[in-house]
């Protein structure tokens, strides 16, 4: 250590920064950021200098050979020297990302502002004066050489401003905080439109850009760009590469991964639409010969281009079969299940677990696609927070990289706000390789709270505990979506009368037994649900009464919030499962009155929703298409009204004579003054008191 360390350079107020004469546009973001940060902090915004004056506290620069920075990609260091008012601070990069990440690094460590700054909704502190310790530093280089996410599913960021396709307004803080993060890749959306910012706004600010597995380098979906034509490499080659080609123009100055990958329209195998191709050996070759072609033409256009394929889904297994062939200086994208485990996904009912990593003398360069939210019509999480532990994310991927896959790391990111917390895990492991998961979150806690901090760590902790296990596999714990979607199928296939055989779509959850069955299923699981997360959730409002401040909301959004979204989809689930049970013995006012409570619990979904959107928060959830916990109360509603009809139909006065009205006057009451209907709400909860009272019903 150097003995200038005990000296301290002092900022204050309006700080004066020496920048190069000729900023890149990444380069600009990041003063940008920096001005805005160092205003929040100290008062004021900075001045920029180019030449001089010796009295700039602040020089942001290119290394120069005395720096001693070390020669690679993205490298930065801090290097203190005297000044003619003191201390001055070099921020020097290798090159303009190198400059980026050291601005947000003085950012981080002097002004406190953390990666999750924005989303995290952090108390930024004013100050007089900052003391900065006079320590040189070199940034230690990343474990991984690629490391970003992919902004997938987000249906929150989609609707939560009104202009679409989504503004800078939304984009600039999502890649601000990859940024932050080091990280260095996006996918930036899925699928939308090509007039939008996202792509230009990414590169603008220093980000590589990527493409989604279903759009190979990028290009138009073949059916968009040629409606009605047969969307078969085999038949319209030309037409393909004239996409591949038209993509590769416009990107060609940018900073690109390029994935070379074939699959068919909408994200599926291709020969679905290419029927020919029914064996392995057919479907092998015709994607090993589309990913060489596709190869050969970036690379007579583009000078040393970064090229990846994603082994995901079908690929993967063709892969695996030896089937595929792959150009070798090809980065080998392996993928986990969606739910962490790297293992193959589940499609439908299929789960065949084959294990998702290269093996022992694979040769070549490899990465990973990892998700901490998934959407996929079962049990993934999308608005909750990812289930699993820390422990376990740990396990994952440090086993990942200890196989080699540390070239190229992608994360499903969703819509940022709920998944913070395992994002910054991502982000500790993608620097350095591995995490001691306590220190972590001891760091991550400390970082955006001021209060309560070991009651907090403990929440964060024990959340996966709570997690609903439905499966025997470390990664079967449930999300959000196992509330939703299996409980539309159950009303669909009830309400279509098909309870005379079993429901095809939930047989990966409860097996292939008949339907009465299957609902017993779940409703066995979800009471056990219920109980784990109603203890959690009184343990999490017990601990945000006593925070103080903006940690109490802060703790509602980040931990609360996820916890009442699992105890209300548990409970709503739950009596839709006891609803049936009743309707298969002819019970129907019981099955009214449980099918209303189960829509009740629910709605509790959506002001659980509702009460997080304030201020800049406003209207973030109303895009909630994916769980779609509208759609369910909905479902439940329309369920209800049918049951009504079982009993009630068609005066919807029976049940009110029969059980609520006073002995008194159900033989000598006028219909003329009595036959005014209760609404349904009104009339569950009056049959609701009269079955507790005379116990011919049960609640939780």
């Amino acid at each position: 250590m150097s003995d200038k360390g005990n000296e301290q350079l002092r900022l204050r107020g309006r700080v004066l920064i020496q920048v190069p004469p000729v900023l890149t546009s990444p380069v600009k973001h990041a003063l940008r950021i920096l001005a805005r940060d160092m205003e929040a902090v100290l008062g004021a915004e900075p001045e920029r200098v180019t030449d001089g004056p010796e009295t700039a506290q602040l020089h942001i620069r290119l290394a120069e050979e005395q720096d001693r920075l070390e020669a690679r990609p993205e490298a930065f260091c801090f290097r203190f020297e005297a000044g003619v008012a003191g201390r001055k601070l070099n921020i020097i990069g290798s090159d303009e990302l190198g400059i980026v990440y050291g601005i947000l690094e003085f950012s981080r460590r002097y002004l406190g502002i953390q990666p999750f700054w924005f989303w995290m909704d952090q108390t930024i502190v004013r100050q007089e004066e900052i003391g900065i310790r006079c320590e040189d530093y070199d940034a230690p280089q990343p474990k991984v050489r690629y490391r970003g996410w992919f902004v997938n599913d987000e249906v929150c960021l989609i609707g939560w401003k009104e202009s679409y396709p989504p503004s800078g307004e939304v984009w600039e803080p999502v890649f601000e905080a990859l940024l932050r993060c080091g990280g260095n890749m996006v996918i930036p959306g899925t699928d939308l439109p090509r007039d939008g910012i996202h792509y230009k706004l990414a590169s603008e600010m220093g980000l590589w850009v990527t493409h989604h597995h279903a759009e190979p380098l990028g290009a138009e979906m073949f059916l968009r760009a040629f409606p009605g034509k047969h969307a078969s490499y085999q038949s319209e080659p030309e037409l393909f590469e004239n996409l591949w080609l038209e993509a590769i123009e416009m990107q060609k100055d940018m900073n690109v991964l390029w994935v070379l990958s074939f699959r068919g329209q909408g994200d599926k195998p291709f020969w679905i639409e290419d029927p020919s191709f029914d064996t392995s050996e057919k479907r092998g070759a015709m994607i090993s010969k589309v990913i060489r072609r596709q190869y050969d033409m970036i690379s007579a256009a583009v000078q040393n281009p970064v090229c990846c394929v994603a082994l995901y889904g079908e690929i993967s297994e063709l892969y695996k079969g030896g089937y595929i062939d792959l150009p070798d200086d090809v980065i080998q994208v392996w993928a986990d299940n969606g739910y962490g485990r790297m293992v193959s996904r589940r499609h439908n009912n299929l789960n065949l677990r084959i294990p998702a990593l290269p093996a022992d003398g694979d040769g070549g360069k490899h990465g990973l696609y990892y998700h901490v939210t998934f959407h996929d019509l079962q049990a993934s999480n999308h608005l909750t927070m990812f289930p699993g532990s820390a422990a376990f994310l740990k396990q994952e991927l440090e086993t990942a990289f200890a196989a080699g896959t540390d070239e190229y790391v992608l994360v499903n990111c969703g819509n940022i706000r709920p998944h913070v917390y395992p994002l910054d895990i991502l982000r500790e492991l993608w620097t350095a390789g591995e995490i001691d998961t306590d220190k972590h979150l001891s760091d991550f806690v400390g970082s955006y709270y001021s209060s309560g901090r070991e009651e907090l760590e403990e929440l964060y902790r024990s959340y996966s505990a709570a997690a609903l296990p439905y499966g025997p596999n470390a990664d079967d714990l449930a999300g959000d979506e196992y509330h939703h979607h299996p409980a539309r199928r159950i009303i669909s296939h009830w309400l279509q009368h098909k309870e005379a055989e079993p429901d095809p779509g939930l047989i990966w959850a409860v097996g292939d037994v008949p339907f009465t069955e299957q609902v017993k299923g779940f409703e066995k699981r979800l009471e056990a649900g219920i109980g784990k997360w109603r203890a959690w959730l009184e343990r999490c409002d017990e601990v945000i009464m006593r925070l103080e401040g903006e940690d109490s909301r802060r703790a509602a959004d980040q931990l609360r919030f996820h916890g009442a979204l699992h105890l209300s989809g548990c409970e709503g689930f739950y009596w839709l499962c006891r609803s049936y049970g009743e309707y298969s013995r002819q019970r129907y006012p019981q099955a009214f009155v449980y099918a209303s409570e189960s829509m009740w619990r629910y709605r509790e979904g959506l002001d659980v929703l509702r009460a997080s959107e304030y201020g800049k928060w406003d209207r973030f959830y109303r895009a909630d298409w994916l769980t779609n916990i509208e759609s369910t109360v909905q479902n439940m509603d329309t369920l209800r009204r049918v049951l009504r009809m079982n009993g009630d139909s068609p005066d919807f006065f029976l049940w009110y004579k029969e059980y609520l009205m006073p002995e008194t006057e159900k033989y000598i009451y006028l219909e003329n003054t009595h036959r005014n209907p209760l609404p349904d709400d009104e009339l569950a909860r009056r049959l609701k008191a009269y079955f507790l009272e005379t116990q011919d019903i049960d609640t939780q």
